[in-house]
């Protein structure tokens, strides 16, 4: 007769939750998780396991707050020392904006926006097509050209000494005002709306840019000058100023300059006839330079 002997097998559960306990860090010994100590140095093999695995290496360093940071700074880096082209600047974003770089732009926008609106006769589809014909006339009333060749021409068939006075310094402004326009659209360089067509009367290589408006330089500029130094009668000094308004609006209308350019022309050229009056050249005086 052999006594009973209790035997217990040990139970798979335990086991394994003993097994894994022992070889994964974070789980105690009755089989729950628990928080690691941020304090606790991690053992080396737990620093060799995460070294080892690739995917955990990419997480943390994407994960990073510092390389978060400086991940442009980093990327540029990268692309200079590789000798990629440098990000052009206007895909770069710029934070905290002047008052003035917003005022500018926004005045811009309304500019463009609205020079679009009252370009009514840029074409014959355009609201106002039938009145391009009538527009065109105005323009080519506002050219350089006509104005030089009728200038030297007065100027020519004039008797008096006080007629060629006038018609050459009128002649001179019209000379000064086609250089000073031209060296402002060279310098300034702004395209012509979008909504132009290019079929303007006798144009030069700076007659595609559209900054200042050549024609209101010209109409404000003679129509002071008209106004000034010839006796016209009442009605007539208002067909002057009628005309000098219409020339510029027709700019505008046509598609040929922005509302600003116009603005900026009429402003342009007030200031160039008080220059010519500051220059002004007597026949008496031009004869005595030149000899």
């Amino acid at each position: 007769h052999r006594p009973k002997v209790n035997k217990t097998m040990p139970s798979p559960k335990a086991k394994n939750n003993s097994g894994r306990s022992g070889s994964v860090p974070g789980i105690g010994n009755n089989g729950r998780y628990e928080f690691m100590s941020l304090n606790r140095t991690p053992s080396p093999h737990l620093l060799q396991r995460q070294g080892s695995d690739p995917t955990s290496a990419r997480l943390r360093a994407s994960e990073s707050p510092t390389r978060r940071r400086g991940s442009g700074s980093s990327n540029a880096s990268s692309s200079s020392a590789a000798g990629g082209p440098p990000l052009p600047e206007e895909d770069c974003m710029r934070l905290n904006p002047s008052f003035i770089g917003i005022a500018l732009s926004s005045l811009l926008a309304i500019d463009l926006w609205l020079s679009k609106r009252l370009g009514v006769c840029a074409c014959e589809e355009s609201p106002w097509g039938s009145m391009r014909p009538l527009m065109k006339l105005i323009e080519v009333s506002g050219h350089g050209i006509p104005w030089l060749a009728g200038a030297a021409y007065c100027l020519y068939k004039s008797d008096s000494a006080a007629g060629q006075e006038v018609m050459l310094n009128l002649l001179l402004a019209l000379v000064l005002d086609v250089i000073l326009v031209g060296t402002v659209k060279a310098v300034v360089r702004r395209r012509r709306p979008a909504h132009n067509r290019m079929d303007m009367f006798a144009t030069f290589s700076v007659d595609r840019y559209s900054f200042p408006s050549g024609h209101a330089t010209r109409a404000a500029m003679c129509a002071r000058f008209l106004l000034a130094h010839l006796v016209l009668a009442a009605p007539l000094r208002v067909l002057v100023l009628l005309w000098a308004t219409l020339v510029g609006l027709s700019r505008v209308m046509l598609g040929r300059h922005n509302v600003t350019d116009v603005a900026f022309g009429f402003g342009m050229g007030y200031c160039q006839y008080n220059l010519v009056e500051a220059l002004w050249v007597s026949p008496a005086g031009l004869q005595s330079t030149l000899g």
